[in-house]
């Protein structure tokens, strides 16, 4: 979408103000913790572009608040299994020897959107340390949420989305929908009989880069909008308008529960869920 349709497309520009006053609405408070999902370009034209969405989202939160964004670098993955594009195979042991290390401070989000991608560089944001499905938070519990993420199971009960239920964290959907809601992956994590797969990623090691093969779930998003239908009508879930994007509120443990339940009646174990990797990606 260009941004002059981003601007015909506006009923008035979104500022800072403007959007922290929406997200109050919505039912953000002070002190909150908040996990948000983003699309920058179903807001509207903002004044600012993801730097005033950023600086209205720690203005609703406040001093006490704390931000949290999914910084996944699908880039690090198996490239025997990137789709979005896929590589020939010639190349893959290439790759395997000569990817560099995941570095939290250098590495870039891939498929986050413009707002993650920002936040991962603003002042005081801390990142975790997975080299494939890292998080950033900045703000009051921010330490606490990114510190020791454990290479697998990468979204189980001590990653950072164990810990943002531990802290009764609330979920934004900015613009994005469940299939971007990462939380839900927590109920796969207690799923009895989720398949399992190998997984790869090239890391530092007693300080020298390697490529590293790990096993974890295999962990599929592609049930999460399903899940959403009659979680939206379960009384958990606040709607409304941030700018012109259509946003979701509910609390994090709620939604993993939900999808914890949804999951039990509805997947097979031991279906096809080989997709992981570069191809899950995040609207702009």
């Amino acid at each position: 979408m260009s941004e002059k349709d981003i601007v015909d497309r506006t009923r008035r520009p979104n500022t800072i103000s403007t959007m922290a006053t929406q997200m109050g609405q919505l039912g953000v408070r002070h002190g909150d913790t908040l996990l948000v999902h983003s699309s920058l370009s179903r807001m509207g034209w903002v004044c600012g572009g993801p730097q005033a969405v950023i600086l209205a989202l720690l203005q609703a939160v406040g001093e006490k608040g704390t931000i949290v964004m999914p910084a996944q670098s699908g880039d690090w993955s198996d490239p025997a299994e990137w789709q979005h594009p896929a590589v020939p195979a010639d190349w893959l042991e290439t790759i395997y020897r000569e990817m560099p290390a995941f570095d939290p401070a250098l590495t870039p989000t891939r498929g986050m959107g413009r707002i993650a991608e920002l936040f991962r560089t603003w002042p005081g944001t801390l990142r975790s340390d997975h080299p494939q499905v890292s998080f950033t938070a900045n703000g009051r519990h921010a330490s606490c949420i990114v510190s020791e993420h454990p290479l697998t199971p990468q979204f189980g009960e001590s990653s950072p989305l164990g810990k943002l239920c531990g802290l009764d964290a609330k979920v934004l959907l900015l613009g994005a929908g469940y299939d971007s809601c990462t939380c839900m992956h927590l109920a796969e994590a207690r799923l009895p009989g989720m398949p399992k797969k190998r997984m790869g990623t090239a890391v530092l090691s007693d300080g020298e880069r390697s490529w590293h093969w790990f096993e974890d779930y295999a962990y599929d998003a592609d049930d999460f909008e399903r899940i959403g239908i009659p979680f939206d009508k379960s009384g958990h879930v606040a709607s409304g308008r941030i700018g012109e994007a259509e946003c979701r509120l509910f609390g994090a443990k709620e939604a993993v529960d939900a999808a914890a339940s949804w999951l039990r009646a509805n997947r097979i174990p031991g279906s096809d869920l080989s997709k992981n990797g570069r191809e899950g990606s995040h609207d702009a």
